[in-house]
């Protein structure tokens, strides 16, 4: 009766060991995405509706020829809707790792990280 008091003590705690080890999924303000952001030679601009656009002056691109996207920000995903030439949207996902008022650091699934100064 002792070891299946014991057993049924363990299943019970087992669960409970599991849920520790996950971690809360960090919120970001959406605010703070607003702005003009810099990683190198690539440039973000997000505006608080929802939109924006990104252009990369290596390639000889400037803002006023900027490709744009809407963007959306829940928890840690970040998610840009670029919208291309031809037509159509083209989605890409990222996970947010750092968002304050100067630093913007987020990757894709593979782990490419991108990481972004506010400039004022």
């Amino acid at each position: 009766m002792k070891s299946k008091l014991i057993f049924i003590s363990f299943l019970a705690l087992v669960p409970l060991a599991f849920y520790s080890c996950i971690s809360p999924i960090e919120e970001f303000d959406s605010n703070l995405l607003e702005g003009k952001w810099q990683s190198g030679t690539v440039f973000q601009r997000f505006f608080l509706d929802g939109s924006g656009y990104t252009w990369d002056v290596d390639d000889d691109v400037t803002e006023d020829e900027a490709q744009q996207f809407t963007w959306s920000l829940n928890g840690n995903t970040l998610i840009l809707y670029h919208t291309i030439e031809m037509g159509g949207v083209v989605p890409k996902s990222y996970t947010v790792n750092v968002l304050s008022a100067d630093s913007l650091v987020y990757h894709d699934d593979y782990y490419k990280s991108y990481s972004f100064s506010k400039v004022y």
